[in-house]
């Protein structure tokens, strides 16, 4: 041990899917959307005047804080964006989260969550899902220093009704509560017409699933002006440029094209559902996923197996080996063409074990 590393602050970090790059694969991992972006973020890529790179962005972001508040008609003052979800998430984790007492969140969520608690050493206490990954409403109506929840939740793709959301809000009027809505727009239900009800909700929000720009970074936050500049306040405190003109540019034209949101978002929700099938009649179970991935479990083969069988074929999916989902591989819903692929390659697995 050196002698200064007793000052280091030391955490175990999250464990990001991996990035292959391999001609041919099948990448279906990482949640990424399967089509391209809005036309429009490309033609403004194209066009963009590279000489204004030289100059900072707008600290603001004004632009795209606009764009979005107008989109979901609120203020200017109600909305917060962040280099991605994880960035937004990560500053909310920072602002709000430090009364001492412990936040709470499920035992099986997005787990980055836990890497911020710890990071930023803020107690906390996991709640079990029930025995069909639910959330249960009432271990969230007690004393606590703030609540998280994904929902629909990651990774099992399951939703909680927005009344039961609502509970928990209610419920917690001294306790900030933040709804990760990551995989809202493939069909579940948003939290975002409870703003101006409850000043101590807030609604997170990304553009890397829904809107195809995984790899532009942009995430944001949606809330009481209260809530909002006291994000600002950390923010400024910590980096005032987050947002890259790339980002604002791109931003603004993917909420404009609402046509081609909705468009591709209806796509991805057909081949989810015709995956289901797919998957049933290849021996998986599965909740009811209102997200762009599926969480599923084989009856014979398991899941580690799988994952490895899969893997050596450069078919890509995402595996955790920790206590009750060790048995289930998270799938990304891909073009159809991927997924027939996949099942192709499910199905020589079961060969060359017999089944």
């Amino acid at each position: 041990m050196f002698p200064w590393e007793k000052n280091v602050r030391k955490v175990v970090p999250y464990t990001p899917g991996e990035q292959p790059n391999v001609t041919g694969m099948v990448k279906l991992n990482t949640n990424e959307n399967p089509y391209p972006p809005a036309p429009g973020v490309e033609k403004v890529l194209k066009g963009m005047d590279t000489d204004a790179l030289r100059l900072y962005p707008d600290p603001t972001a004004g632009a795209l804080v606009h764009e979005l508040a107008a989109y979901y008609g609120l203020q200017d003052g109600q909305v917060f964006v962040g280099v991605g979800s994880d960035d937004v998430l990560a500053m909310s984790f920072m602002t709000f989260f430090n009364s001492g007492k412990p936040i709470l969140f499920p035992d099986i969520t997005y787990s980055f969550y836990d890497v911020w608690a710890d990071m930023l050493r803020i107690p906390y206490r996991t709640c079990p899902l029930d025995e069909d990954f639910r959330v249960r409403t009432e271990d969230y109506l007690t004393e606590n220093g703030g609540i998280v929840l994904a929902n629909p939740n990651a990774p099992t793709g399951v939703e909680l009704p927005l009344d039961e959301v609502e509970r928990i809000i209610a419920g917690n009027p001294e306790s900030i509560v933040i709804v990760d809505e990551a995989y809202v727009d493939f069909g579940g239900h948003s939290a975002m017409n409870l703003i101006g009800k409850y000043d101590n909700l807030l609604v997170v929000q990304t553009f890397s699933k829904s809107r195809s720009l995984a790899g532009m970074r942009i995430g944001f936050a949606c809330g009481s002006t209260a809530l909002i500049r006291f994000l600002n306040d950390v923010k400024y405190s910590f980096n005032s440029y987050t947002m890259d003109r790339t980002a604002i540019l791109t931003g603004v034209e993917a909420v404009r094209d609402e046509a081609y949101f909705r468009n591709t978002c209806r796509m991805l929700i057909e081949t989810r559902e015709w995956a289901k099938k797919e998957l049933s009649a290849l021996g998986f179970s599965y909740g009811d996923s209102r997200t762009n991935f599926i969480f599923a479990t084989h009856a014979h083969i398991p899941a580690k197996t799988l994952f490895e069988g899969l893997r050596a074929r450069h078919i890509y999916v995402r595996y955790w080996d920790k206590p009750r989902i060790s048995n289930y591989l998270r799938i990304t819903v891909g073009t159809r063409e991927e997924m027939e692929k996949l099942f192709k390659a499910v199905k020589e697995i079961g060969g060359d074990l017999n089944l």
